[in-house]
């Protein structure tokens, strides 16, 4: 079947309509099918009326991933960071890298535990249970000499055994493959248990009493049967030799499980150091709809006072989403906890919220991302090894002089390609007023967030810039000295891109059409590089070919994934990107690399086609004068008649060069490039 995606929005940036054309290929014919999906909004309100009609969070797992689109971050991580700062118990949650929901080049493994317990919420028959467990890479059955710290991760209402590892539950395995490869957190050992005795779900009258009777079952059965297989901090299975261990031990959990989560924190605390319950109050007292805020923060008090928990040491991380349908509770717990400040100071206790997080599967992934490095922080979040993140002061704003940046000590001799070279092609003396030729919607902000990040990584330490030819090419040949490699950093061992910025084959608009889209790019985990190239036709592309060979080379020191690789263009640089991808590296002068796991092309008129196109994405405004809309879909529609995955996305209204486009209606499509190569990933 050979596919090609077609999206048309309009000003509003909501969906005039989702085309699919799907091609089914026989010897005699070729079939098309256009499906075209309802208002986004519309389908929305539908789906929440019967969501919480029916009160499930899995069915809400189930159905909203098909309806909504995933809509860009809304707070970078700097952003993030300050107003985390402004309060030091309160904040909002960094995005999981979309990376993070692949499978890593070090997968750990998934094991089913069957352990003897009994009906505690009923009749106190014995019962055989299941639980599953994640054991990382590095995880040897023959080694018993190291030892591992453990989550265990409960569900709510409705959920099984697994859910935080199966199904859709994958991705948060993935997550914690590439935590731990990155250095984030130490290999950890994770627990997806059931409170019901059947592993499946019943009303929730009988799922309360489920999750109320859990904690003898955890502390009699389930931690002793998973602990005495596997190797943690646990000397042994008595209840001494698992107290002994409790700074190696969390327990967190997702709605009901939240719940189970306070009910473990107000019985079990001699077990347990660290705490996770998202999106759902403790109801040690009442239960739904008689949630008994204070009397409940009274009785947590009452806990950490009987035991001692102050000098035993605990920590609580708190989590919703902004947009959880049952939210006030969880909002309105944290409000009293933080307002006693002599009990739950931020060394013990902090709230975070996800921006724009629903009550589903990716809150709770993002919850369990931010919260573990807390918990059981690796070399990275330890400050031991990698760096995973640097502060970005504001050296600069919209006031600060062009030319200031490019001389700034900070940059050495590279300051000068942080511009345009050829300056007959830029106009404007600060960063607030910069304009480029052929290019619209510059984003004066975004400049000078760019600016900053790069002195504050300057700064910091990081290689911010890599010269692409030696000094002997460069002396040789003098224009050689006007390339290289502008590097914003991922997370270690995630692939990488090249993202080539256009400017008519006679300059290069980086600061709008490459830095934006590397820097978006990084965010995400993944290691992006803009390429200040030669002008011309022929230069340019010896240059990009010269910077894939260049990261190939150093892809250790780097410390990248050379694999499914992507090249990103705009305009004229999109031109690059697809003849590298189509042609090579071997026909512009270097050795024969892997082709490019992915095109992603912006605004170009392009039109040859040679049958050895990579996977390739295309968006492009209905106004560009320059770049012809209809071209583009004209080629996309013949590279996908090859068999090639292709897709497209035509804007409204725009003109030539918007770049990342925001504030327009092509605001967020970058979100679909990076879903469109990490679909190429998924099916090497």
């Amino acid at each position: 079947m050979l596919v090609a995606h077609t999206t048309v929005r309009n000003k509003h940036s909501e969906p005039l309509a989702f085309c699919t054309f799907a091609c089914y290929a026989s010897p005699n014919s070729i079939k098309k099918r256009v499906i075209i999906c309802m208002n986004r909004k519309f389908a929305w309100v539908i789906l929440a009326l019967f969501v919480i009609g029916l009160g499930g969070s899995a069915m809400l797992w189930k159905y909203r991933k098909q309806v909504v689109r995933p809509a860009a971050a809304a707070y970078t991580a700097t952003t993030l960071r300050s107003q985390a700062e402004s309060n030091a118990a309160t904040g909002y949650t960094l995005p999981v890298p979309s990376a993070y929901n692949l499978t890593s080049t070090h997968p750990g493994s998934v094991v089913s535990v069957e352990y003897d317990s009994y009906d505690y919420a009923g009749n106190g028959n014995a019962v055989v249970k299941t639980a599953y467990v994640y054991l990382p890479y590095s995880y040897d059955e023959t080694d018993t000499e190291t030892k591992y710290d453990i989550i265990y991760l409960m569900h709510g209402w409705g959920g099984e055994a697994g859910r935080y590892l199966l199904g859709e539950g994958a991705v948060i395995k993935n997550t914690l493959d590439h935590m731990i490869e990155n250095g984030e957190v130490k290999p950890v050992i994770a627990v997806s248990p059931s409170f019901y005795n059947e592993n499946t779900g019943t009303d929730f009258s009988s799922s309360v009493s489920a999750f109320r009777a859990f904690y003898r079952e955890f502390e009699n059965d389930l931690m002793p049967a998973v602990e005495g297989r596997f190797c943690t901090y646990a000397e042994g299975t008595s209840q001494e030799e698992l107290a002994a261990s409790r700074d190696h031990r969390a327990f967190g959990g997702f709605s009901l499980g939240s719940v189970t989560t306070w009910l473990q924190f107000c019985e079990n605390s001699k077990y347990i150091r660290y705490f996770l319950p998202m999106s759902g109050s403790c109801w040690y007292y009442g239960g739904y709809g008689d949630f008994r805020i204070e009397q409940n923060a009274d009785h947590l008090e009452e806990v950490i006072r009987d035991n001692d928990l102050e000098g035993k040491g605990y920590f609580i991380y708190f989590a919703v989403g902004t947009n959880d349908s049952v939210k006030g509770q969880s909002l309105d717990f944290a409000d009293e906890l933080l307002s006693r400040t002599d009990t739950f100071s931020p060394e013990h206790f902090v709230f975070y919220q996800k921006e724009g997080g629903y009550h589903d599967r990716n809150a709770a992934q993002e919850f369990i991302y931010n919260a573990l490095p807390l918990f059981f922080g690796g070399s990275a979040a330890q400050g031991s090894g990698e760096r995973t993140d640097v502060t970005v002061e504001e050296y600069f704003n919209i006031n600060t002089r062009i030319s200031d940046v490019m001389t700034d000590e900070a940059f050495g001799e590279y300051g000068r390609l942080i511009f345009p070279v050829n300056d007959g092609y830029y106009s404007g003396s600060t960063l607030g007023n910069l304009s480029l030729t052929w290019y619209s919607h510059i984003d004066p902000n975004k400049t000078v967030e760019i600016a900053n990040y790069m002195k504050s990584h300057a700064l910091a330490g990081d290689t911010i810039f890599y010269d692409i030819y030696t000094e002997e090419e460069k002396a040789a040949d003098p224009s050689k000295r006007d390339t290289g490699l502008f590097f914003f950093k991922g997370n270690p061992g995630a692939r990488f891109a090249i993202c080539n910025a256009g400017g008519g084959m006679v300059y290069v608009g980086a600061m709008h059409d490459s830095f934006p889209h590397a820097l978006e790019l990084s965010k995400l985990g993944y290691n992006a590089f803009a390429l200040i190239y030669r002008p011309g036709g022929q230069t340019a592309c010896e240059d990009l070919a010269r910077a894939i060979s260049f990261i190939f080379e150093h892809a250790d020191e780097l410390k990248i994934d050379t694999s499914c690789y992507s090249l990103w263009g705009g305009s004229a640089g999109a031109r690059m990107a697809a003849w590298l991808g189509s042609y090579g590296t071997a026909a512009f002068g270097e050795a024969d690399y892997p082709q490019a796991g992915a095109v992603i092309m912006q605004y170009t008129g392009l039109s040859e086609v040679t049958g050895n196109e990579p996977p390739t994405y295309n968006c492009v405004g209905t106004s560009d004068g320059i770049a012809s809309y209809r071209t583009m879909e004209n080629r996309i529609t013949r590279i996908a008649a090859n068999g090639t995955d292709t897709e497209i996305e035509v804007f409204s209204g725009l003109p030539h060069g918007f770049g990342l486009g925001t504030g327009t209606v092509a605001e967020g499509w970058i979100n679909n490039a990076v879903a469109f190569w990490e679909r190429q990933m998924n099916n090497e």
